[in-house]
């Protein structure tokens, strides 16, 4: 909101720019003048600090592009009526570089673990019926809708941390306005975010998603959320935010329209015959890769050999192998990263019983296994040096963790969390 002050004919003004729409405001005397101005000037003093004028201009242009897209000038107006400057915190999301590598083994670890899966197990007994029902109506395995909740916010638990999220609009805005690389992505997600508020699934206030703006129990991001959302409790809104039935049947119905083999796997780990390393990236049928030499683990039988799969060597030669049928593509249509699509089959494989993977990842000499990760966590904790969430992802906070450990006992300080590290906390 701008101000100035003007005299025309005589009579004086204050006028003052909102929503980068121009209005006058007539005062006659100057008693009804300050009456007028005291409310607003705590206020119009705020917007004027620290209203970013170039990033209101890019605002007032994008708003034709909406306009001609479908978007009200009243739907524009209160999705940006309280945005002043661009969320830095976005951009600094967006340019973070991370300082590590995150192996195959390393990222398993922190999804395909105990406690997603027991959490798991909870939520398939209180969300029993809904649960049913989606696999009924999409014939998605319920296994894997939980998997996909516990990977994309930990069943919700994303939602109530109020630090991780920002209003949508807003973030899209500012991609499209500051990250060149995104520039066109969130200018299409954008003006999705704008049709959903039209549309009135969710209101503004609770509009809430990630920098990138993947949204709700399941993370969707706009585009995906109009192409595939489900009013799947009758109430006559889409909202994946605060309804778990909408959001598990959404991210349901996304599978199933991507083409979910019903009753099928998504891959079987098989043993690697001598030099079959050469093969990765090749799709044959099952029978095919049983006269290769491939076989499946512990002497089980394939139960269609006429099923196509491709050999899928996420670690090379040295580690677990896989034959892939189409389900685990398909589950690539959510995230198109081989690793995500491992980690959601094999968490929904536990929700099941199943133990996997059989054959170990090549880890390093000294790199610590799944359980020993929460374990050097709680010590870290329980000592002092750890302030974070016990979920066995040694990221950036666990291995400061370490360093602070490492300084204070005279080790170097290279926050490297392996198992000397481990046995030290052990004998403290």
């Amino acid at each position: 909101m701008f101000l100035l002050f003007s005299r025309i004919n005589g009579k004086r003004f204050c006028e003052y720019e909102r929503s980068n729409m121009m209005h006058y405001v007539r005062t006659e005397n100057k008693r009804l003048f300050f009456i007028f101005l005291i409310p607003m000037l705590i206020h119009i003093t705020y917007a004027v600090s620290f209203a970013d004028t170039d990033f209101q201009q890019w605002l007032l242009e994008f708003s034709k592009t909406a306009q001609r897209q479908g978007i009200s000038a009243q739907t524009w107006d209160e999705a940006f009526v309280r945005v002043k400057s661009p969320d830095k915190r976005v951009l600094k999301k967006a340019n973070y570089q991370p300082e590590f590598k995150t192996e195959i083994w390393d990222y398993l670890d922190a999804r395909v673990n105990e406690i997603a899966v027991l959490q798991g197990l909870r939520m398939s007994v209180k969300y029993a019926p809904v649960l049913e029902t989606v696999e009924e109506r999409f014939g998605v395995s319920k296994n894997i809708i939980l998997a996909i909740w516990s990977m994309e916010s930990a069943y919700g638990a994303v939602l109530k941390n109020k630090k991780r999220l920002h209003y949508v609009p807003l973030a899209l805005a500012t991609l499209a306005y500051g990250d060149k690389k995104r520039q066109k992505f969130a200018k299409t997600q954008l003006i999705a975010a704008l049709k959903i508020l039209q549309s009135g699934d969710i209101d503004y206030e609770n509009m809430v998603g990630s920098w990138a703006g993947a949204m709700g129990h399941t993370q969707f991001i706009p585009t995906s959320y109009l192409l595939y959302g489900i009013d799947f409790d009758n109430d006559g809104r889409r909202d994946i935010w605060r309804s778990v039935p909408d959001a598990l049947a959404t991210a349901a119905n996304l599978l199933h329209k991507n083409g979910w083999q019903s009753g099928k796997t998504w891959g079987y780990e098989v043993d690697l015959p001598a030099g079959g390393a050469q093969y990765e990236g090749m799709t044959k049928t099952l029978a095919e890769w049983e006269n290769l030499g491939f076989s499946r683990i512990q002497s089980k039988q394939f139960p269609r050999k006429t099923d196509r799969a491709e050999c899928v060597l996420l670690a090379g030669s040295e580690g677990p192998a896989y034959l892939m049928l189409r389900n685990f593509f398909v589950l690539k249509k959510y995230n198109n990263a081989n690793a995500y699509a491992l980690a959601v089959g094999l968490l929904a494989d536990s929700f099941a019983g199943h133990i996997g993977p059989q054959h170990a990842w090549p880890r390093p000499p000294g790199a610590l296994s799944g359980d020993e990760k929460f374990t050097l966590q709680r010590l870290l904790k329980k000592h002092g040096f750890y302030h974070g969430e016990i979920d066995g992802n040694l990221g950036s906070k666990s291995r400061e963790a370490v360093r602070r450990f490492q300084a204070a006992y005279g080790l170097e300080a290279d926050g490297v969390p392996d198992k000397s590290i481990l046995t030290l906390l052990r004998k403290l």
